[in-house]
């Protein structure tokens, strides 16, 4: 009985998400998007910034490479036509590395992002998570 409770507690634990960032240091982190990207809705300029990137309102769930506007490059192209979507979690891996990302998940390994940001990716995942419209 004890090596069920053991074992059912562990795949309960390996069931949990495992992304488990901070909108609040996200949104400071975030400084270092907005030279590229803004953050806005239809009604309302959250974060005033460059128009390089696509806007990432409500990236978390979006499809990929599907911001109008924007000419992506060949790796999330191919993410867009496979339906891929945002999660925290992919989000915190890409912009570790995009092009390395792009590639382990079988898409061509090019991208127009060249910045990585190394620590806190979680943390601005969560906080473009944070601002999705519902």
């Amino acid at each position: 009985m004890k090596t069920l409770l053991t074992t059912t507690a562990a795949l309960i634990a390996l069931a949990a998400p495992a992304l488990a960032g901070d909108a609040e240091k996200g949104e400071n982190e975030f400084k270092k998007c907005k030279a590229c990207h803004m953050i806005a809705s239809d009604s309302e300029t959250i974060v005033k910034g460059g128009k390089t990137g696509p806007n990432l309102y409500g990236v978390i769930g979006r499809v990929a490479g599907s911001y109008d506007g924007f000419r992506y490059g060949a790796g999330l192209e191919e993410a867009n036509a496979a339906g891929f979507e945002w999660t925290e979690e992919a989000v915190a891996a890409y912009v570790a590395d995009p092009k390395a990302w792009l590639g382990e998940q079988g898409f061509a390994e090019k991208s127009k992002m060249t910045f990585k940001l190394r620590k806190g990716g979680e943390d601005v995942a969560a906080y473009l998570a944070s601002l999705t419209a519902e």
